[in-house]
């Protein structure tokens, strides 16, 4: 897959792209906490048994999770910004569709189409990488993949006091009226990114990766209702992994595969995967307590007896200070690295959680944990996209930070099914209404620091990179010494047509002996290129430009800190482009 430029021309990112992307972020997080203060009511509203309730939370998340790669596989190959717009579009076509029902087949399907939004983070982070100048990359892409925390946060004391005031419907006309706001922001301020992955969309991988998805978390999120160990749970698992072995083998076959494999299973990309599922299991943990513990009448001898709009302003601080994280961690990243970040990130998770286990007794008690937690959370989320954009070559970078995305995701939903089960197990019942305890409550907090534990562990394996400067930089003097830095480790040179005249924006392109990708670029209007190298070993570089002929030049890099030069003639005779 290579990396090639639009026929149009780009238009400089104003200084409003990284607001406007980070809205749209904040936008897709309120439809995973849109119902969340009316769920206990869900099943009376819709006149249903609440086990058919469960499937309006549970079909948001199922296409969520299926759309996410593959939304950012179709913005690597047509336009990230085009596919941005789709997936809000259908997301605000899917609000106003539950906003005229409360018929349950109705409301569902309204929700599965609001969960194609999902796609829009890993498609955001990969506009920032397209268009942003390297100083201004890490904060930008911090405060994107913050977003879906920011906007959880927020979403909840606001529709908490919608849901109070006014007829539950009012919430997705809400969520319509800020997604249409989005889509036209997105129009006016956010350029499409000159940026595309050439190839075809892998059909049948996104068939076999949709299956395989739906087949595993479809028994996570039912199973408590199912039974665990109900031959329907039991079989839906067992089918995942045949389909998704199936896939993976079919994935390692395939040219140009929605899912590179082989990119996914380098260490610095698997094990910040792997963190990422723990970092999701541990952020949806406080989501699922505290509000309980808050609203609890205080006659439980532990509940704060807090209302719902007050439960909600309390828990908000969570989201709020993931998003004034964003700054600091793009310092602490600059001169650490975002390894140290998410580390760091983590070990406050735990210290989060662990303090937690000794301050549920005051509702002021619950803000401090909210806001120790939201640092960390903060943190850990802002360094997930900087590690993979810094693993994977550009083309690839919307379907690696969709796969990535979709780790969260697969987090939050094993989180919410296995402390839903232990609250469910550790209940009083009371009057044929189980009533959470403050053992299931500790049980919860322990489980998450747990899964911090894990994830911290996971983060220790990770990689020292050998070279990120689009990411540390945190000045433009530091940009400009790292782009000096930059041309000391590959090739660099003209590019020249027959005459010896230097030919401007001629794609270059570093081909490694197994035929892969290993970089490419376009020359400057001097026609000087830079290619770094990620290795030592044989490298062809090919070159093409319109009304030229192509161009392919073997040379060898002994992977040390020196530059080759090498100019590439490019044929005299004419190509038809």
């Amino acid at each position: 897959m290579t990396h090639t430029p639009t026929d149009q021309p780009t238009r400089r990112a104003s200084g409003a792209v990284v607001p406007v992307l980070a809205f749209a972020g904040i936008v897709v997080a309120v439809m995973q906490t849109l119902l969340v203060p009316v769920i206990k009511d869900l099943p009376e509203l819709l006149d249903t048994a609440p086990s058919n309730a469960t499937w309006v939370l549970t079909s948001t998340l199922l296409s969520g999770a299926v759309a996410t790669p593959i939304m950012g596989r179709l913005g690597d190959l047509y336009g990230k910004r085009r596919l941005l717009i789709l997936s809000l579009a259908v997301m605000v076509v899917g609000a106003l569709v539950s906003a005229l029902t409360s018929d349950l087949l109705t409301m569902i399907a309204g929700r599965t189409l609001q969960g194609f939004a999902m796609g829009a983070i890993p498609l955001g982070i990969g506009l920032m990488r397209d268009m942003l100048p390297r100083e201004k990359l890490g904060s930008a892409m911090a405060l994107m993949s913050s977003s879906i925390g920011v906007g959880g946060g927020l979403a909840l004391p606001l529709a908490a006091l919608i849901a109070q005031h006014a007829d539950w419907h009012a919430l997705f006309y809400g969520a319509a009226g800020i997604g249409a706001l989005a889509i036209a922001l997105t129009l006016l301020v956010v350029p499409e990114s000159p940026a595309r992955a050439e190839g075809t969309f892998d059909v049948l991988g996104a068939i076999g990766l949709s299956a395989g998805l739906v087949l595993f978390l479809l028994p996570i999120t039912k199973g408590s209702d199912w039974g665990w160990s109900s031959g329907t749970t039991l079989g839906l698992f067992a089918a995942s992994a045949v389909v998704l072995l199936l896939w993976g083998v079919m994935e390692l076959r395939v040219k140009a595969p929605l899912v590179d494999l082989r990119t996914t299973a380098r260490p610095a990309v698997l094990f910040t995967n792997l963190a990422s599922i723990m970092v999701g299991v541990s952020f949806y943990v406080v989501s699922l307590v505290l509000p309980q513990l808050l609203q609890l009448p205080k006659a439980t001898g532990y509940g704060l007896g807090q209302s719902m709009v007050v439960a909600g302003l309390l828990v908000a601080p969570l989201g709020l200070t993931m998003m004034f994280t964003a700054p600091v961690y793009a310092r602490l990243s600059a001169k650490y690295g975002p390894k140290f970040t998410l580390i760091l990130g983590m070990l406050i998770i735990a210290i989060g959680y662990g303090a937690g286990l000794g301050l549920m007794s005051a509702a002021w008690q619950s803000l401090v944990i909210a806001v120790v937690l939201g640092a960390g959370i903060g943190l850990a989320y802002s360094s997930l996209p900087a590690l993979i954009v810094g693993a994977v070559p550009a083309s690839e970078t919307g379907a690696a930070n969709g796969l990535n995305t979709l780790m969260r995701s697969i987090g939050t939903s094993v989180s919410s099914a296995v402390i839903g089960m232990v609250l469910a197990n550790t209940a009083n019942n009371v009057g044929g209404v189980a009533i959470p305890t403050m053992h299931g409550f500790r049980v919860s907090f322990l489980i998450a620091t747990g899964a911090v534990a894990v994830g911290l562990l996971m983060a220790l394996f990770l990689p020292k990179p050998n070279r990120a400067p689009q990411l540390r930089a945190s000045s433009e003097e530091d940009a400009v010494i790292e782009r000096a830095d930059e041309v000391l480790r590959g090739f660099r040179g003209r590019v020249l047509d027959a005459a010896g005249t230097p030919v401007p924006r001629a794609k270059v392109t570093l081909i490694d002996r197994r035929g892969r990708q290993a970089g490419a670029t376009l020359s400057g209007d001097d026609g000087t290129y830079v290619l770094t190298v990620p290795a030592q070993g044989a490298y062809v570089l090919a070159a093409r430009a319109t009304g030229h002929g192509p161009l392919a030049s073997s040379a060898t890099h002994a992977g040390d800190d020196r530059a080759i030069d090498l100019d590439l003639a490019l044929p005299g005779e004419t190509v038809t482009a």
